[in-house]
């Protein structure tokens, strides 16, 4: 009986030591981590994803406590993309990072639509012509908060193919649900096996032409050839085969990317027309707005872009962006946009128009649309 009873109240002390031992474990720990709080390391700890980005944005606006403070806090409760779209004065994160390279650069400073979304395959590509205006378009669209856009030209269906839809597919930027994913290679227009391979990808793709008159477009060309090779023959020189009898040279391809209506029968062999938008680059210069219109309505994006958002620059002779909110400067197009063409023979250009008229006659007919080019 005495052993029992013995028994008993070791078990019964060996259970208290137990307890008191948890208790001041418990107490060790709590006062270590205050110890730690009060010495500001708490303040280190990784937070929540959507909390850093709150701060990112607030870091670059430079709210206070005040009363947008308190909107963007707000948008903690709603959808990431709404984050993206509502940022006061401003249309996109992209807006930011472009608006003063000085001090923000993509490289150092990662856009919430980076860090949310995922990579697709692009439902809309601007897929020519070379200087039709493809540039100034891209960089117009990209003001809008629902297009993301890759920024240099990929060149996969007709230059890189062989490196598979993986590699095409990472290059492509982030995308939210609400957003669609563009890239813009005005090559694909006049690549024969372009339209195959793209069909083989997606029947779905929407498809933009931005074109121009081609005797234009051609001395353009040139010039921009010119720039980089001095020792270039003559715009005369290259355009005829034979000066003589006047045969136009269309191997020469400042000439052949002009003949709009050969390269789209080759696109409409996989794609039907309601899949086409084609944008006079005429108006892009002279009302960017109205054909910006026209481009979100077929994009299906609501009219965010407005003539609000163009002056027009008179030393380049075509419309820039004006300056965002928080930048130093308006937003125009490269130094390399807007060269002045060398003179050319009045006969040379005529010549040319009356080479590209009938080609240019098919095209409104297929198009359904009267470009004025002749």
């Amino acid at each position: 009986m005495g052993c029992s009873k013995w028994r008993a109240g070791f078990n019964f002390g060996h259970l208290k030591a137990q307890s008191k031992l948890s208790v001041f474990l418990t107490m060790i720990i709590i006062f270590t981590y205050l110890f730690y709080c009060l010495s500001g390391y708490c303040d280190s700890l990784p937070r929540p994803v959507y909390d850093q980005q709150t701060t990112f944005i607030n870091k670059i606006l430079g709210l206070n406590d005040g009363l947008e403070q308190k909107k963007i806090d707000a948008h903690k409760n709603s959808s990431p993309g709404s984050v993206v779209r509502e940022l006061p004065g401003f249309d996109s994160v992209d807006s930011l990072l472009q608006g003063n390279d000085n001090e923000l650069r993509p490289d150092n400073n990662i856009s919430i639509a980076n860090n949310l979304g995922s990579k697709t395959f692009p439902q809309a590509i601007i897929i020519g012509v070379k200087k039709g205006g493809t540039r100034a378009l891209l960089e117009f669209l990209r003001i809008h908060p629902d297009v993301r856009a890759v920024g240099t030209e990929p060149h996969f269906f007709d230059r890189f193919y062989d490196n598979g839809l993986e590699w095409y597919r990472n290059l492509m930027p982030r995308t939210l649900e609400s957003q669609i994913t563009m890239e813009k290679t005005p090559s694909y227009f006049v690549t024969k096996e372009a339209p195959r391979r793209l069909f083989a990808l997606s029947r779905h793709t929407k498809l933009i032409v931005v074109v121009r008159d081609p005797v234009t477009r051609a001395v353009s060309d040139y010039t921009q050839t010119l720039s980089k090779q001095p020792g270039l023959p003559s715009f005369q020189s290259l355009t005829f085969r034979n000066s003589t009898t006047g045969l136009i040279d269309t191997s020469w391809s400042a000439v052949r990317i002009g003949i709009y209506a050969k390269h789209l029968e080759n696109w409409l062999r996989y794609f039907p027309l309601s899949k086409f938008l084609f944008v006079s680059g005429e108006r892009l210069v002279t009302d960017p707005a109205g054909e910006m219109g026209r481009v979100q309505d077929f994009l299906g994006l609501k009219r965010v872009v407005t003539d609000k958002h163009f002056y027009f620059n008179q030393t380049k002779g075509f419309p820039c962006l004006k300056k965002p909110e928080g930048s130093s400067r308006p937003r125009c197009l490269g130094k390399s946009k807007g060269r002045p063409h060398p003179q050319i023979s009045p006969e040379v250009l005529l010549r040319l128009r009356e080479f590209y008229r009938p080609f240019n006659m098919k095209f409104y007919q297929m198009t359904g649309h009267d470009f004025g080019w002749d």
